[in-house]
């Protein structure tokens, strides 16, 4: 079979009005007009396997099916999808919208027409078509007009306003996560200064000169110690935590330490046991000047652990800066070969309020996978309805699978959800342009409609929904090599 439309001449005049008037489509014509079709038409022959039209093509024809049966397919990447099939005669195609006005776009076929076997069509050029449109029904035209371009307004508004709801709802986000480490850093570093503060004025007891040097040497040497051991103590568990709180506690008790129930919780966090604080005493040497020697030692380890949790709490301000630049792509190019699990982890991370804790989270990542040439900000906007769309079917509760892997000359990102699944006689309506399952005010319906252009369209991928109660899934094939549209 060839991919090129087989230049069959037309035969001018075949059909008569009263043939004509056979076809669900002119049946309500009155006899001049159907003349005037008859004299502006043709007839034409299709063999089995002739390609009739070709998408992308410049939509020149009308055509009308008179007898066989034929087949209309979308090219998804590299591979023609077959959409329709009939053998219905009076179905039509092909320039379909040529009556609208000239809004300076060039019309294009939007699906390749092929003859399964044998074919006869009725042809009319598209001026034709149009022109008859026009003259013959100016109300219909207006109204279909009002239709078309409403949709398309309709369309782009609500498809921008989606846009600004998802980066208001991703800056709340975003902005809540800040909030946290931030706050937590700002806490931090108040409770540093007054731990310093603290700090110089034990020390200055200590060196007004009742201790001697050696023993003031030891002790900053014993300071330092106690500091690397406490970088080294392995994570305690809350029970062993709480039984060495009480230790501790004890012990400084019995040592006559002040506050010592309020320092031990200090010690116990840090790793200390009682065989450290034994030498602690040893070092001292002066049992009157332990007390101050105690205090001096929780503060350090207490300065430690609050610039820790300072370092953390800014690497998490820092983590997620990162994560938000990686999702928008500032300062990167439009198109460009990319790591798929980049832009979704860094959609993981600006969707993290809205997960939540009651959903489990699984990254089945293969590693291996190739880079693949795409547009990286828009393939985030995929992964962000895909996501969102999970979560909310989950309400809040169940498990989010994200999976890659290799398919061959194709990578697959599998996005799923433990929810109730998706109905059998829905699963085929979803990528349709505002058609939501979601409650009226809750979806645009534009979502999904939006991912299928993106990948489809600007990356010659699919998308396709396999779902059932508790396993729904999303499976994004993308080509490892350019597409030819790039």
């Amino acid at each position: 079979m060839s991919d090129v439309p087989t230049l069959v001449p037309c035969d001018p005049g075949a059909l008569t009005p009263d043939e004509l008037r056979t076809l669900f489509l002119f049946e309500k014509l009155t006899d001049e007009q159907l003349r005037w079709i008859a004299d502006h038409g043709c007839t034409m022959h299709m063999p089995a396997g002739g390609m009739v039209i070709r998408e992308g093509d410049p939509a020149e024809q009308f055509f009308v099916l008179l007898s066989g049966t034929i087949a209309l397919s979308r090219r998804v990447g590299q591979d023609d999808v077959q959409t329709s099939r009939t053998e219905q005669r009076g179905v039509y195609m092909g320039a379909t919208q040529s009556y609208l006005r000239d809004d300076g776009v060039p019309r294009t076929y939007m699906a390749s027409m092929r003859a399964l076997d044998d074919a006869d069509f009725f042809v009319m050029s598209a001026n034709d078509f149009g022109h008859m449109m026009r003259e013959w029904f100016p109300m219909a035209i207006h109204l279909l007009e009002g239709l078309v371009m409403g949709m398309r307004s309709s369309a782009a508004a609500i498809s921008e306003r989606q846009r600004l709801q998802a980066l208001g709802a991703l800056s709340a986000g975003l902005m809540h996560e800040l909030n946290n480490p931030a706050a937590a850093a700002s806490r931090a570093t108040a409770v540093l200064r007054q731990r310093v503060a603290g700090m110089r004025h034990k020390l200055g007891k200590l060196a007004s000169g009742k201790v001697p040097a050696d023993r003031l040497d030891a002790l900053v040497e014993l300071q330092e110690e106690v500091i690397e051991k406490a970088s080294k103590a392995p994570t305690l568990t809350a029970m062993q935590a709480s039984d060495r709180e009480d230790e501790l506690g004890e012990w400084m008790d019995e040592h006559r330490v002040t506050g010592g129930w309020d320092i031990a919780p200090v010690f116990a966090q840090a790793g200390i046991d009682i065989d450290c604080l034994d030498d602690i005493v040893v070092k001292v040497g002066s049992p009157e000047l332990l007390d101050q020697a105690i205090h001096w030692i929780g503060y350090a380890l207490e300065t430690e652990q609050l610039m820790s949790d300072i370092e953390d709490a800014t690497g998490r301000v820092s983590s997620l800066v990162n994560a938000a630049k990686q999702y928008s792509q500032m300062d990167r190019a439009a198109h460009q070969w990319i790591d798929v699990h980049g832009g979704l982890k860094s959609t993981l991370v600006m969707l993290t309020h809205k997960i939540g804790d009651g959903i489990t989270v699984v990254k089945d990542f293969d590693r291996s996978l190739p880079q693949i040439p795409a547009h990286p900000a828009e393939l985030n906007q995929v992964w962000t309805n895909l996501i969102d769309n999970a979560v909310q079917a989950m309400n809040g509760v169940g498990t989010l699978t994200i999976k890659t892997y290799r398919e061959d000359d194709h990578v697959v990102v599998s996005i799923g959800d433990t929810g109730p699944g998706v109905p059998e006689d829905l699963k085929k309506r979803v990528f349709e342009p505002f058609f939501t399952t979601k409650p009226v005010g809750e979806g645009t319906g534009l979502g999904l409609d939006i991912s299928y252009r993106i990948v489809v369209n600007g990356h010659g991928g699919d998308i396709v929904l396999k779902s059932e109660p508790g396993d729904t899934r999303f499976l994004v094939r993308l080509p490892l090599t350019e597409p030819s549209s790039a």
